[in-house]
């Protein structure tokens, strides 16, 4: 993304924000309530439609107006609230609105191929190590780990290559934490891009390779997470600490990162 903004009548959410993430990278967004991020998220998806900027995806400008149009391209979104089923079993929302059909009678009604969607499943679940009693348990049975398990894997079956995670460990005891963070640098190591929101810094030193800080609308700071301690994170995100060493980055990126070779 290259100088994005986006208004909201009288409140300018995002002002001329770039923003990256490449292969096999996981970066975390950050920063106080209102300071964009989630408005960010939403331009990435094809929620909002940005006022003004560029989007770039593996090297060439696109024009994302819908979040079918993200998808399409790749581009898989976990909200917070997870949009799953309650009713419904694992397999049933990994497939949901894509269901697979086997043949039927002619001029009749399609059966759903049930075989071949849990076989699917099952892969994709052993493959992200998801712990789960069973692909055909109700999504009203797991807890928030698994839950948030099964809406990443979710994300990943259709051939993926960005996805962006919105406070995946919200409300998460410790062990389902550590659940999802392993599930985080599973997709890492799978080539994927992966964007984490999350107001937890420790969530997000945990995982992330670079961090990125928004602050009133703007990009204000970025950062590689394994070379700055969470006070610098913090001051700037609330603005009492800009231009310290510990490696804070500018406020803008090089405009070749939009077109590099990654998403």
């Amino acid at each position: 993304m290259r100088g994005i903004s986006k208004r909201f009548g009288a409140v300018q959410a995002l002002q001329e924000v770039d923003f990256e993430v490449y292969e096999g990278e996981v970066v975390g967004l950050v920063g106080d309530n209102g300071a964009g991020k989630s408005t960010l998220i939403k331009a990435i998806a094809g929620v909002y439609r940005p006022d003004s900027g560029q989007y770039f995806f593996e090297g060439r400008e696109v024009n994302v107006n819908s979040p079918r149009e993200a998808t399409a391209l790749g581009i898989e979104t976990v909200y917070q609230d997870l949009a799953l089923c309650d009713n419904l079993d694992v397999v049933s929302n990994l497939f949901l609105g894509r269901e697979m059909v086997g043949p039927g009678v002619p001029g009749g009604l399609q059966p759903l191929d049930e075989v071949t969607m849990e076989r699917e499943v099952k892969r994709v679940i052993r493959e992200l190590a998801v712990r789960i009693p069973s692909v055909r348990s109700q999504i009203s049975g797991l807890s928030g780990g698994q839950r948030q398990g099964v809406a990443v894997a979710r994300s990943v079956m259709w051939n993926s290559k960005v996805v962006l995670l919105d406070e995946p460990t919200a409300a998460l005891g410790v062990a389902q934490t550590r659940q999802v963070r392993e599930l985080i640098l599973r997709l890492r190591e799978r080539g994927l891009g992966v964007v984490v929101i999350s107001h937890n810094l420790a969530d997000i030193f945990d995982v992330t390779d670079r961090i990125i800080v928004l602050r009133l609308g703007r990009r204000v700071a970025t950062f590689d997470a394994h070379g700055v301690n969470q006070e610098q994170v913090v001051g700037a995100i609330t603005g009492a600490v800009f231009g310290s060493s510990g490696g804070l980055g500018s406020a803008a990126p090089a405009a070749g990162n939009a077109e590099g070779p990654g998403k």
